[in-house]
């Protein structure tokens, strides 16, 4: 199986290694079960030779992408610093990703290489993860794509995409199993100490509202929310504030938040919670109701909802020691 990792300009050097070195150990552990190793790995580019980050490291080429003409997988690294610069210093690969795809080859992005596999136009109508920080600059990028939010790993016919950071180990790991086998997979996420498992970015989320629309009221409202979330608030009261009738207010909150508002409330007292927790001063209990809740179930399935972990497992989990 050729696996064929593209090496953008400007790509995050965190990037470039793993799928190589998960890939390369693959064969190694296959040939230790006395099977033949599956995996021709190459890293691919636009010259024979990449400059990564901020021309902090070059990379050399196994191959350009004049060179590769069929290949079963392209794994794309996440970019780096400026996109917008980074997108279009690799113009010149998207025909070449898109082609690949067309002549059987399964695409995979890495973290913020999502924004280079969309340009592409072959994820439109899919579903597409990428960092949690960046998903509203991509979804207003590209709206043609359905980005799906704390996602760790998304698969939708043959183009692979995975959360931020650390998440890129547990796409690869994915494919891995996909390619091999359970057994071999969680191998090798024994030998990189990676948890196979995690499908979700929720428990490392930071919420922070979007604010890149044009709507002057719901920016006040939005503002209303973080500034009082522990208050009654109701979409009636909310709606009052800017005075602007409930089915009208929900809509432009909707249209310009891309959250319901109480969906919103919900996550800024999250927010809220998981900053108390991570201090260790206060108990569940005392954090429910600086938060603004009074049943301790809602506020457990609440909390769990958005981070993935109870209310409990997050203070361990995150609280200060002493």
């Amino acid at each position: 199986m050729n696996i064929s990792i593209f090496v953008p300009e400007q790509a995050a050097i965190e990037a470039i290694s793993p799928p190589y070195r998960l890939f390369t150990s693959a064969n190694q552990f296959l040939s230790a079960a006395g099977l033949t190793p599956k995996f021709n790995v190459s890293f691919v580019g636009l010259s024979p030779s990449v400059k990564a980050q901020d021309g902090e490291y070059e990379v050399k080429m196994h191959y350009t992408i004049d060179e590769v003409k069929k290949t079963d997988l392209v794994i794309i690294p996440a970019l780096y610093g400026d996109l917008t610069l980074a997108i279009e210093k690799n113009k010149r690969a998207i025909p070449w990703i898109a082609s690949m795809y067309r002549h059987g080859a399964e695409i995979a992005s890495l973290c913020l290489g999502a924004f280079l596999l969309a340009e592409t136009g072959l994820a439109n109508g899919k579903q597409c993860s990428t960092h949690w920080a960046y998903c509203d600059m991509f979804r207003a990028s590209y709206p043609q794509v359905e980005m799906v939010d704390g996602a760790i790993i998304s698969d939708s016919d043959g183009l692979y995409s995975s959360g931020g950071a650390n998440s890129i180990w547990n796409l690869l790991l994915y494919l891995l199993e996909k390619y091999t086998n359970r057994g071999f997979a969680i191998q090798a996420s024994k030998f990189f100490a990676i948890d196979i498992d995690r499908f979700d970015q929720s428990m490392f989320t930071i919420f922070n509202g979007q604010k890149a629309h044009k709507d002057p009221e719901i920016l006040k409202t939005q503002e209303i929310i973080e500034s009082r979330y522990a208050e009654k608030l109701t979409v009636d009261v909310l709606a009052d504030y800017i005075a602007v009738n409930r089915r009208s207010f929900e809509r432009r909150f909707k249209n310009a938040t891309n959250n319901t508002v109480v969906e919103y409330l919900q996550r800024v007292r999250v927010e809220a919670a998981k900053r108390h927790f991570e201090s260790g001063r206060l108990n569940v209990n005392e954090v429910m109701y600086e938060v603004g809740y009074a049943d301790t179930k809602a506020f457990r399935d609440v909390f769990k909802r958005y981070v993935g972990l109870s209310p409990l497992e997050y203070r361990k989990k995150f609280a200060m020691a002493g």
